[in-house]
């Protein structure tokens, strides 16, 4: 696959063609969700196909990345399930795509990246909220609990019950169902309330075009006269330092007013990089709700709650088979069991637990190679005898201090995570100490072959 700065140039496509782009989007909406392909995928376009490319265009580089990052590998395998001769995609930026104007009730001209802009007064745009996304079909467990109580006691309160709400989880654990949630309860029980609902993105994307027009005052008054300001991701707004100013004396405004303020994000405030400090601090003022990984018990319940919500009889042996092999997060696990649910009424067979390893092979493969950094501490915690809290704790005590380099090593060889994420999950180390604990396990190794067994021994039982 290339990723490009510019879109390929656009040919005229044969009938064969078109009808090939919309199966492939058809799939694409089937097995992510409305949602979701509202949010990233609706706005990609086709631009060329040749005999073994296909271009496609995305209307922001935002955007792009974010389809090359996480939805290349199944555009791929559906454009090789039409012509298996097509070897590679290529997702270009095309800004030709953006509208130069939008409504504010509109979905965002940019690609919606996140959840659409809401703003209610007396009444709200309809098509803005995702009527699935509801407090009573959000599956609550132990991992989710706190932020689900927290979600509901934000929509439901009179008065501000703490400021701001903050729902920090990775991808695809429900923090946009809540945030959803939250905005169609308020919508229903306060129909007269205010409320602004937007990605960081899309509060940053408003503020440049504001200084822009010189319109910066018509921009402050339209965020700060709101009863609930509602941001979605607003790690994204991290590095953009004229961005984080407006936001922070946004967020001041609020607070002094006593309006309620929702925000989300992939890590809690204390540990979003190339965040000020003073606006970090603000983030945390209030009441910080963890989403945290599901377990079995959870993933199992949110299944027959989606099988429940589609009216179809899925056996019980695949729900708990989905639920023990599809565990990064929920939107992968929906994906999976939409793809199943998919292929059934197709191809009108019945749903077994042989059909669905075979419809769903990519996507268990994908999981079987998914070792988490949890994962390793733990495996290297068991093998040295240590407590699993020694991985986070500041002793420096030789017993304690060679596990722990030796599970930051395996944590660079067998995750995608970045220095400073492998960090942040060993007590907020630095990632100047894990490139440390990297170089000092590769050199250790050559000279320790005792050392060197442990290492391959505990590597090959993470890969199995």
């Amino acid at each position: 696959m290339t990723i490009d700065g510019t879109p390929s140039d656009a040919a005229a496509l044969t009938p064969d063609q078109a009808a090939q782009w919309e199966r492939v989007r058809g799939r694409l909406r089937t097995e992510v969700g409305e949602a979701a392909f509202n949010s990233w995928l609706k706005l990609l376009t086709l631009q060329s196909i040749d005999d073994r490319k296909v271009a496609m265009a995305a209307p922001t580089r935002f955007m792009r990345d974010w389809v090359v990052k996480n939805y290349a590998d199944r555009i791929r395998t559906l454009w090789q399930e039409q012509d298996p001769h097509f070897d590679s995609i290529e997702v270009a930026v095309s800004l030709a795509q953006i509208p130069a104007q939008t409504s504010e009730n509109s979905q965002p001209a940019d690609g919606g990246l996140a959840a659409p802009n809401i703003v209610a007064s007396g009444g709200t745009n309809e098509g803005a909220l995702d009527t699935r996304f509801q407090f009573d079909q959000f599956v609550v467990g132990k991992p989710n609990e706190l932020a689900y109580a927290a979600a509901r006691r934000a929509a439901e309160a009179k008065a501000v019950a703490f400021n701001p709400l903050y729902l920090a989880g990775g991808v695809g654990l429900g923090k946009t169902h809540l945030m959803h949630a939250i905005a169609a309860h308020i919508r229903a029980r306060f129909p007269a309330r205010r409320v602004v609902y937007l990605s960081a993105e899309r509060f940053m994307y408003e503020f440049i075009k504001a200084l822009r027009f010189k319109n910066v005052m018509a921009f402050k008054d339209k965020f700060r006269s709101v009863d609930v300001l509602m941001i979605d991701d607003v790690q994204f707004i991290a590095g953009k330092d004229s961005t984080q100013e407006e936001f922070f004396h946004t967020f001041n405004a609020l607070i002094d007013q006593n309006r309620q303020i929702v925000i989300s994000g992939d890590r809690s405030p204390s540990d979003l990089d190339n965040m000020e400090e003073r606006l970090r601090s603000r983030l945390g003022w209030g009441l910080v709700a963890d989403i945290h990984a599901t377990d079995y018990e959870l993933r199992l319940g949110i299944l027959h709650s989606k099988a429940d919500q589609a009216g179809a009889e899925v056996p019980q042996q695949v729900l708990e088979f989905l639920a023990h092999r599809i565990t990064s997060n929920v939107r992968e696990l929906e994906g999976g069991l939409n793809r199943v649910l998919a292929y059934s009424n197709l191809v009108g067979r019945p749903i077994t637990l042989e059909s669905t390893q075979e419809v769903l092979r990519d996507l268990l493969r994908a999981n079987d190679r998914r070792v988490t950094i949890e994962d390793i501490q733990r495996r290297v915690a068991e093998h040295f005898n240590i407590r699993m809290a020694d991985m986070h704790s500041p002793r420096r005590a030789r017993a304690v201090a060679r596990p722990r380099q030796v599970a930051m090593y395996l944590c660079k060889q067998l995750t995608a995570r970045s220095l400073p994420e492998i960090g942040r999950k060993f007590g907020g180390r630095d990632h100047t100490t894990v490139m440390h604990a990297v170089r000092r396990v590769e050199e250790l190794s050559q000279m320790d072959a005792a050392l060197a067994e442990d290492v391959d021994l505990l590597r090959r039982m993470l890969e199995g």
